[in-house]
């Protein structure tokens, strides 16, 4: 089984082997550098599905590209929702330096600036804000809608830009809190189905130690190859629909 999987790994290796560059294209395009992170992303993608295909052959090597996808979206939507509670709290810091600065009697591109200070994640676009102010010109902060708006609000109507900006600092803050609160509160749905999901695995191997042998049957007949890429796709079905059910709640 092995001496097959070899020989179309080399195949399509070689299919994929890149052209060598024409004259015009050493002339005009710059020389091309891999950087590791792209290696390494095509090496976390490949190197799953290949052992497990040596391994368990076909079905197995579907299977394991499956999982790979399912691990990955839930390592990108939990990397998600912590950067979104991450920029949910630099908001709130931002806005409460801001307006602290402004209750001191400082100008609101001053307190801008002493906020980018204190907040550096999104000092850029807190400097923005205070450029475009200066320049009276739109304001734009696609890390900081809130702030913008409120500061475009406050300008546009004349309103105090204290008042305006601790209405804007209190709404971001109670959204944190919230945002917070349901986070603990699916933490325990989120285990439950972490552990659902890991279950069958699990099942499988107790199986095969006590001997009723269901890796063999699952890696050496046509049956099973079927039912192994039929579980790896109900798996990943389950956690996509537990991450759907979980993730809908946002920062507003």
């Amino acid at each position: 089984m092995i001496a097959p999987w070899f020989l179309l790994c080399v195949g399509a290796a070689l299919a994929c082997w890149p052209a060598p560059p024409t004259r015009l294209q050493v002339a005009i395009e710059p020389p091309a550098t891999v950087r590791i992170p792209e290696v390494w992303r095509v090496v976390r993608w490949l190197l799953p599905a290949t052992l497990a295909g040596l391994l368990a052959g076909a079905g197995g090597a579907i299977a394991a590209g499956v999982l790979t996808l399912a691990w990955s979206q839930e390592r990108r939507a939990h990397r998600r929702t912590d950067a979104e509670l991450a920029m949910a709290a630099h908001t709130a810091t931002a806005l409460r330096t801001m307006v602290a600065e402004l209750r001191s009697g400082a100008h609101p591109v001053t307190a801008a600036e002493a906020a980018a200070d204190v907040v550096p994640a999104v000092a850029s676009d807190l400097h923005a804000l205070a450029t475009a102010a200066r320049l009276d010109t739109e304001l734009r902060a696609p890390a900081l809608p809130q702030l913008a708006a409120a500061w475009t609000l406050g300008k546009r109507h004349g309103l105090p830009m204290a008042d305006v900006l601790d209405a804007a600092r209190r709404d971001a803050e109670a959204g944190l809190a919230f945002a917070r609160r349901m986070r603990a509160k699916l933490a325990g749905p989120r285990a439950s189905a972490a552990v659902l999901t890991g279950l069958p695995v699990l099942c499988v191997l107790l199986g095969q130690v006590m001997g009723a042998g269901p890796l063999p049957v699952l890696t050496g007949s046509t049956p099973g190859q079927v039912l192994l890429v039929a579980g790896s796709l109900l798996l990943w079905a389950g956690t996509a629909w537990c991450r759907a059910l979980t993730g809908r709640v946002r920062i507003r």
